[in-house]
């Protein structure tokens, strides 16, 4: 079902991208803030967001409302904003395998010596514009008023607290390793990850077909252990995969000195010397792949990889007994074990 709903919002987004000249004439505004915006939310994605969006909804509605499809792309649209000024942030280079915003406008003026702005002042902007259109896609569901006006609270709070994560995240990020609580980690996952990828999609749905307070803050609790799971599961990738799986440096994290579970623990479980050289490498300027290296082969020898996996299978049970909780058919049920898997 979740690869039936992906294919119905890669087409409903590839609607969206024709229409946004008649719809917001940005090509006669700026042919290429036109280009760049429909070439970016056009790149092969996950949709993992709008897609529980959407399933959040029909677990609790009996048929589709005209117009959910586009609303769910205001998700997605609100993800795109996020990563292009994340990227920024991270300076990294690229997204999806591919230049990031502040990339493409930095090669489209890089002849051009007399300019006065750099491509990460112009992808600041086309972040902007990106969470306008996000609202504004929001608004194309054809829902009862109330419960639109409760669903549109939410995403507002899913971008406000997203934003909260990556404050929280820098705050942190100037702290000693050895300083960083279990508690400061999970909460970085959840403000950054598990609310606007999993909770808030999913009880955004639940909320916009009807779902009551209660029943929407228990798909919100799933979603949040879901989400836990899905970032240690991304931090373990960012570590020990290639570039081309997760489209973006394999040096990435390291460079950015992220404080994440896979880190704190092995630094926890090291001896003194494996520690001194864990900060070692998160206080460098510049790091390299044989600091990867090194990295790695004290995230496994610490047992802290070994460790983050089973905090993976302890997040996805617990997310799954909360789903077996939901007041929603069995079908949606065995669809959220899925997701959980």
């Amino acid at each position: 079902m979740l690869n039936g709903i992906k294919l119905k919002l890669d087409r409903e987004l590839a609607a969206y991208a024709s229409e946004l000249d008649k719809d917001y004439r940005l090509r006669k505004i700026s042919p290429l803030l036109a280009a760049k915006i429909k070439e970016y939310i056009l790149r092969p994605g996950k949709r993992i967001r709008p897609s529980l969006f959407v399933l959040g909804y029909l677990a609790y509605a009996k048929k589709p409302a005209a117009g959910l499809y586009r609303g769910a792309l205001s998700i997605e649209l609100l993800h795109d904003f996020m990563l292009v000024h994340d990227d920024i942030i991270d300076k990294s280079p690229l997204r999806r395998g591919k230049p990031a915003m502040h990339t493409m406008f930095e090669r489209h003026f890089s002849l051009n010596q007399k300019i006065k702005f750099n491509g990460q002042d112009l992808a600041i902007i086309t972040g902007d514009i990106l969470y306008a259109l996000a609202m504004d896609a929001f608004t194309e569901v054809k829902e009862e008023p109330r419960r639109k006006e409760k669903a549109l609270k939410k995403l507002i709070r899913a971008a406000l607290y997203t934003g909260c994560g990556e404050f929280i995240e820098l705050e942190l990020g100037v702290k000693d390793i050895e300083n960083i609580s279990r508690s400061d980690i999970y909460k970085i996952y959840d403000f950054k990850t598990a609310f606007y990828t999993f909770a808030y999609p999913l009880s955004i749905g639940a909320t916009l077909a009807g779902a009551g307070d209660k029943e929407a803050g228990k798909i919100f609790e799933y979603g949040v252990h879901l989400g836990r799971a899905f970032q240690i599961k991304d931090d373990i990738l960012g570590m020990f995969a290639d570039e081309q799986e997760i489209g973006k440096s394999v040096l990435s994290d390291l460079q950015e000195a992220k404080k994440t579970l896979l880190i704190r623990e092995a630094c926890r479980r090291s001896s003194k010397a494996g520690r001194a050289k864990i900060k070692q490498i998160l206080n460098k300027d510049k790091v390299g792949l044989s600091d990867l290296k090194k990295m790695r082969s004290l995230v496994t020898g610490s047992g802290s990889l070994d460790y983050a996996r089973k905090e993976i299978l302890r997040m996805a049970e617990k997310a799954n007994g909360l789903a077996q909780a939901l007041n929603i058919s069995p079908k949606y049920k065995t669809i959220l074990r899925t997701v959980s898997s």
